[in-house]
């Protein structure tokens, strides 16, 4: 039973220690642990991969196939609880082909063989493929070997008009979620219990919601009324089962602002859970007309009823039970800690101490009882204490240092560990930031930490690799570290090493670290040999840091490929842009292929929950950005509509799909990301390798823009090896840089106020300290002009090179005086400099040895070209 635990003291979060077993999965939905810790996942595509935690090495094992359009394919898979006897595995997925049906199904998993000739279908669901979504489909078991099955509504969510799915009108049964969630005689929208027989059947246990002869409906149905079922768990001690169903996009208003509640949910017997009638504490759905577009009172949830034409089970259904936990779009009265946007609410574990009795890395006493929460798109994790008769008290972060990316899966091994399965970054992607991740608690000795840092991941062969352990670490003090590096069948041992790859393929690479007291862990790389990276490079005799008026800036785009002869001038792209903003380059700039306009917007749009519903390229939940441009686009007065949709939510005209408010937003902001998306529809054209661009986009737009000219190739690839681009860029910023972005150094900031006349400046600047800047070229430049307030001792400015005693390229002394109104007395000051080519670091040194008092004031400093090329 759960109970509230009594221990108040929070566990120390440095005993928590985490690695990545393995990385780069391809949609991972779920995983299943197997008795000695290797991991088996269902890839939604169809894979069934392996981690061995013997080999250390990821596998796939099989590929089924499967139906994987809207969010269908392979969903669930379980290992039974005899496997170590049975080698009995179930998966769920949409069968391919044309037979529209979920199968559940037993495979045996034997000496790294999965057996397809083994299947056994234990279950089949007819589903409509017409519309998205929801299709849910976790599979997990109880301490009394019985299967529980979560599906979907399978409900057209995109025709709802603001909602909920309960449209009865002639040919709109697929949009009534009356016939699925709320059909006793329907599988979908529910969750399903039986218990597995050896022949491949399965017989219903006592206790489901409906009589074993079918008489009032599918006996097989445990809990009815959900919406999207995603992810459950079962109280090991009590039975409770407990889910998060993914809630729908309405504009109904509720206690909350609308009813659009994620749930997590908790079912202490079997029963209804109210959808499509009631979400959260039971609040009602309007009765809506969808023909008259009236509305009327919504049910009774003592005496919810279904009347739909699509309805085939019994009409009275049973009392519909509240949600544990809901929250909405928008921040919560109640779970303020929940946050606020998009939701996917997740029910992992409940945990219990006394289930691990000498497990080495089980949880402390303190999360005894709890029940573990997760949200895939708001990437927290929680612990919700409950109290001994199951009733929510309190929730609080959950290891909230591991940062997980869309947590997916949720489970603990038999040796007290924690596994999470993340799904990564991006929708409908194979992601690098998906993985296995064990989380191991130990009061003792803790196992050190692994991290492989390699050099080259890809490259022609023969292929010379640095391997580092370097970053590898340890949490307790005083031990020693080994090093070992496994490739292929040879072992390396050392914290360094060197190896030439010889032949094409794909290399695993495993690298285990030892501490003194025999801890181990492990971490898994690959490298691909046989495709050397394009090579890219930008030559040009103009200044490659700053831009000028009027300035004739040139450039040459020089493109080598080792395998690839001739180069394909179709895979060349280059482009030159004006940016508004120019000191967040590096972010904005990373893996976009984007129009670089719209690259500081893409990067607040892939900050916000659009990516939740719109992928760029495919349709997901709603329409991918890419068909929303194409069917705007040249509609003036559409377009000048979206900002005001995206700030405030709403149906629109993609089958009245409501889409969530986002009130943060500015007016700007929203337009911007209108702009970026209307952008996508466009095709865009490479620029010439050789050329020259005028540069005059920047006049009368302030100084904080910057001229991005970006180069790109990507090969055509070897039978070894994908596709590989390089990509390079030159930067140029505004010549006026404030003294105040520098890169380092031992001076004070003022920031600017009313008092300073809104200037801020550098101050405190005595003898001996310095600034630095980083990576400005020098070429043409004849003269630094500093921007001076003569505020103390004065003393002398020395402009040096790459260190503070580096080579002197000019000077300037400052007079002393004291300038009693900081809003006026700045006066120029211009250093003439050496002449100097190519980039370097530029360190200003102070000097007054006679002094150490306050020498003077600099606001800013203008780097003054020589002759230059103009128009």
């Amino acid at each position: 039973m759960a109970i509230a635990d009594s221990v108040s003291t929070r566990p120390d979060s440095t005993r928590f220690t985490y690695s990545t077993l393995a990385s780069g999965f391809d949609e991972p939905m779920q995983m299943a642990i197997l008795p000695d810790y290797s991991v088996l996942v269902a890839e939604r595509k169809g894979a069934l991969r392996l981690y061995d935690s013997r080999q250390k090495k990821l596998s796939t094992i099989a590929h089924l196939n499967v139906f994987s359009g809207i969010e269908d394919g392979l969903l669930g898979i379980a290992a039974d609880p005899g496997f170590a006897e049975n080698n009995w595995i179930y998966l769920y997925y949409g069968l391919g082909g044309d037979k529209h049906v979920s199968e559940l199904a037993r495979f045996e998993y034997k000496d790294g063989i999965f057996n397809t000739a083994s299947k056994k279908v234990l279950l089949e669901i007819p589903t409509q493929r017409t519309y998205c979504c929801h299709s849910a489909g976790y599979l997990t078991f109880d301490s009394k070997g019985l299967l529980y099955l979560s599906t979907g509504d399978n409900t057209n969510a995109e025709e709802i008009e603001g909602h909920n799915p309960t449209d009865e009108r002639a040919g709109r049964k697929l949009s009534d979620g009356q016939g699925t969630s709320a059909n006793t005689n329907d599988l979908r929208g529910k969750i399903l219990r039986i218990k597995p027989q050896p022949d491949g059947s399965y017989t219903i246990p006592d206790g489901n919601l409906l009589p074993r002869d079918g008489s009032q409906g599918r006996p097989e149905i445990y809990v009815m009324g959900c919406r999207n079922p995603f992810r459950m768990s079962v109280d090991a001690k009590n039975g409770f089962v407990y889910w998060g169903d993914v809630g729908p996009d309405t504009e109904v208003a509720a206690q909350e602002g609308k009813l659009s509640y994620d749930e997590i949910n908790q079912a202490r017997k079997p029963g209804f859970f109210g959808y499509p009638y009631f979400l959260g504490a039971n609040e009602a759905f309007p009765k809506y007309d969808f023909e008259t577009k009236k509305e009327a009172p919504g049910q009774n949830p003592d005496h919810p009823t279904n009347n739909s034409p699509n309805n085939t089970g019994i009409k009275n259904l049973p009392a519909a039970q509240p949600a544990l936990i809901w929250y909405g779009k928008g921040p919560s009265k109640r779970w303020p800690m929940v946050g606020r946007g998009g939701a996917s609410a997740m029910a992992g574990p409940v945990y219990y101490s006394d289930l691990y009795p000498d497990a080495p890395y089980k949880l402390p006493s303190y999360y005894n009882g709890k029940l573990l929460i997760y949200d895939w798109i708001r990437k927290w994790m929680m612990a919700v204490s409950l109290d001994q008769n199951g009733n929510y008290l309190s929730m609080e972060p959950f290891l909230p240092q591991l940062n997980v990316v869309a947590p997916m899966d949720m489970q603990i091994a038999a040796d007290g560990a924690v596994y999470i399965l993340a799904y990564g970054t991006n929708w409908f992607a194979k992601n690098t930031d998906s993985g296995i991740i064990r989380v191991e608690y130990s009061e003792g000795n803790r196992r050190p930490n692994a991290v492989a840092t390699i050099s080259e991941s890809v490259g022609a062969h023969p292929l010379k690799v640095s391997l580092s352990a370097e970053k590898s670490s340890d949490f307790d003090p005083g031990d020693k570290l080994t090093y070992s590096w496994k490739i292929g069948k040879q072992q390396i041992n050392g914290k360094q090493i060197s190896y030439t790859f010889l032949k094409p393929g794909i290399y695993d690479v495993l690298l285990t670290v030892t501490d003194s007291q025999g801890a181990q862990a492990s971490t898994s790389s690959q490298i691909r040999v046989g495709n050397d990276r394009p090579k890219v490079s930008i030559q040009t005799v103009s200044n490659q840091s700053f831009y000028f008026d009027d300035q004739l800036f040139d450039y040459k785009v020089v493109i080598a490929d080792k395998e690839d002869k001739p180069l394909s001038k179709e895979r060349v792209r280059i482009s030159f842009d004006y940016l508004p903003f120019g000191k967040d380059l590096a972010s904005v700039l990373s893996a976009s292929d984007d129009d670089l306009k719209f690259a500081q917007t893409r990067k607040l749009y892939l900050s916000l929950d659009c990516k939740a519903c719109h992928t760029v390229e495919t349709k997901s939940i709603g329409p991918s950005l890419k068909a929303i441009a194409a069917k705007y686009q040249g509609q003036k007065q559409a377009i000048e509509k979206l900002p005001g949709k995206i700030i405030s939510g709403g149906s629109g005209n993609w089958g009245s799909y409501p889409m969530p408010p986002h009130p943060d937003l500015s007016t700007g902001q929203a337009v911007a990301i209108t702009d970026y998306i209307m952008s996508l529809n466009a095709t865009l054209q490479s620029l010439p390798l050789t050329g020259k661009e005028l540069l005059s986009a920047h006049k009368g737009k302030g100084n904080d823009g910057a001229y991005v000219l970006q180069a790109s190739y990507t090969d055509g690839g070897t039978p070894a090896s994908e596709p590989l681009k390089t990509s390079t860029f030159i930067a140029l910023r505004s010549p006026r840089i404030e003294m105040e972005d520098y890169s380092e150094g031992n001076v004070n900031v003022v920031i600017a106020t009313l008092n300073t006349g809104y200037v801020s400046y550098i101050s405190n600047i005595k003898n001996g300290k310095f600034v630095r800047f980083d990576d400005l070229d020098l070429t043409s430049i004849k003269a630094i002009s500093l921007r001076v307030q003569q505020h103390g001792a004065g003393g002398r400015i020395s402009v040096r090179l790459d260190s503070k005693q580096g080579s002197e390229i000019g000077s300037v002394t400052i007079p002393n005086g004291q300038q009693q109104d900081l809003k006026t007395g700045w006066q120029d000051q211009s250093i003439p400099i050496k002449a100097t080519t190519g980039k370097h670091d530029v360190y200003f040194v102070f000097e007054n040895q006679k002094s150490d008092v306050a020498l003077f004031h600099i606001d800013r400093m203008v780097f003054e070209p020589a002759g230059i090329s103009k128009k």
